[in-house]
């Protein structure tokens, strides 16, 4: 269901499945990844949900005994930090984690990655290469990996996956190490109460405003939670399609599922008020004939007009996905899901990207990468601020230009691409983290 983007009906499956079968804690994740595509549940309620997946994860913890930490608790020694991930590999998370780890002081860490994930690609091969210590976990019980995790004794676990898909979490609940972080790939809680920390940041998670519904203490360890690393391989931004074609075209190459019917409808009204505007939606799955009806249902249903709107797959090389952001002159952000990686690719490409900022991480994450570039009057803090810059841009051939020509030298400049830095501040986090155990004697 969540392939055709259909997550209402997702969720009405995950929920007759623990209704009518045994608890299982697969898919009590899934389950919470689908809740956050779903603006009508409340960050009261979706901490709720996660905390009873964390009660759960406890009980069959037992069957995992945590290891006895012999390490020395010195706090500034060398430590052993595990990551663990299906991702490494082209993918989301790849392009955000690999500057930190290429940056990473080794004097002060020994990374070793647990990759969850098979057959490697090209990035695997090059974060190998970056790994002190590498192990293949994909299929295996938790049970054979907790026994890795006691030989390799790590100080510091993170976990860069959440409840999207491939999880550690039923693991990481037996507490594997002195110090466990979650960071990046998951844009909540794990609920875990054996989960230490998340990293993020201010605008992400606000001091005193998101503290409460998390099971982890959070910290806020750079102006963003991001640095981007952009493909080797990424074209030259091409001239506004709008100069050449006369009209705009607006654009959206988030996961469709981040895509709500009231978001649906916003589009529609952006688009009656940009005449012969168009707008182009890439996303998985769009190839797919049912798929695509299922979507042009509900654009009809919110009242787009079908003629103006485009629908596509993704391309085959990441190449050819950056490519296609040629074709369009604005990006329109999706809330109360934002993009992350499809904001970066935007900004890079030298298309102005407009958010609307809500009240929790997933909503938030474009008002940081925006407000971290340079940019916040893109960030909007309500439906008609949103329909109002995305219109603004449109009429402002002479804006979109400039950010086209500059757009990259800008990005260099900025704390997103500071690559190193932000493995420096990445780093002392993770040392304070460490400390902080130490002092507990």
């Amino acid at each position: 269901m969540q392939e055709s983007h259909r997550i209402p009906d997702a969720l009405r499956e995950f929920d007759a499945l623990l209704a009518h079968g045994p608890r299982s804690l697969e898919v009590m994740s899934h389950r919470l990844m689908t809740l956050n595509y779903l603006p009508e549940w409340t960050r009261e309620r979706l901490f709720a949900e996660h905390v009873a997946y964390g009660a759960a994860a406890e009980a069959e913890a037992r069957a995992w005994p945590s290891p006895v930490f012999s390490g020395q608790r010195d706090p500034e020694r060398r430590l052993r930090v595990v990551f663990i991930s299906a991702d490494f590999r082209e993918h989301s998370v790849a392009y955000f984690f690999e500057p930190i780890l290429r940056h990473l002081d080794r004097a002060a860490f020994e990374p070793w990655l647990y990759n969850d994930r098979t057959p490697p690609d090209a990035m695997t091969g090059r974060f190998r290469e970056l790994a002190a210590g590498w192990r293949d976990i994909a299929g295996q019980v938790h049970g054979v990996v907790a026994e890795k995790l006691r030989a390799d004794a790590p100080d510091i676990i993170v976990d860069l996956a959440g409840h999207t898909g491939a999880t550690r979490l039923p693991l990481l609940a037996a507490r594997m190490a002195p110090v466990q972080v979650t960071y990046l790939g998951y844009p909540n809680t794990t609920g875990l109460r054996a989960m230490d920390y998340r990293f993020v940041d201010a605008i992400t998670d606000p001091e005193g405003d998101s503290d409460a519904w998390h099971t982890e203490k959070l910290v806020r360890f750079a102006p963003t939670a991001w640095v981007y690393a952009p493909p080797a391989d990424a074209p030259e931004p091409a001239p506004a399609p709008s100069v050449a074609a006369g009209r705009v075209v607006f654009g959206s190459f988030n996961n469709f599922s981040k895509v709500t019917d009231a978001m649906l409808r916003e589009w529609a009204a952006i688009l009656g008020e940009v005449p012969e505007s168009r707008l182009l939606i890439k996303s998985p799955g769009l190839a797919d004939p049912a798929v695509a009806a299922q979507v042009r249902g509900r654009l009809r249903a919110a009242g787009c007009d079908e003629a103006r709107v485009e629908l596509l797959d993704v391309a085959a090389r990441t190449a050819e996905h950056l490519a296609m952001y040629a074709r369009i002159d604005v990006a329109l952000d999706p809330f109360p899901y934002n993009g992350t990686t499809t904001t970066c690719e935007a900004l890079w490409m030298g298309v102005p990207v407009v958010t609307l900022c809500g009240d929790r991480h997933a909503a938030r994450v474009g008002a940081s990468l925006l407000q971290t570039v340079g940019h916040p009057e893109w960030v909007a803090t309500d439906v008609a601020g949103y329909r109002r810059i995305a219109v603004g841009l449109a009429r402002d051939e002479a804006a979109r230009v400039a950010w086209r020509a500059g757009a990259r030298d800008t990005l260099r400049r900025s704390v997103l691409f500071d690559q190193a830095g932000q493995a420096a501040r990445f780093g002392a986090a993770l040392r304070e983290c460490w400390r902080a155990w130490c002092r507990q004697g």
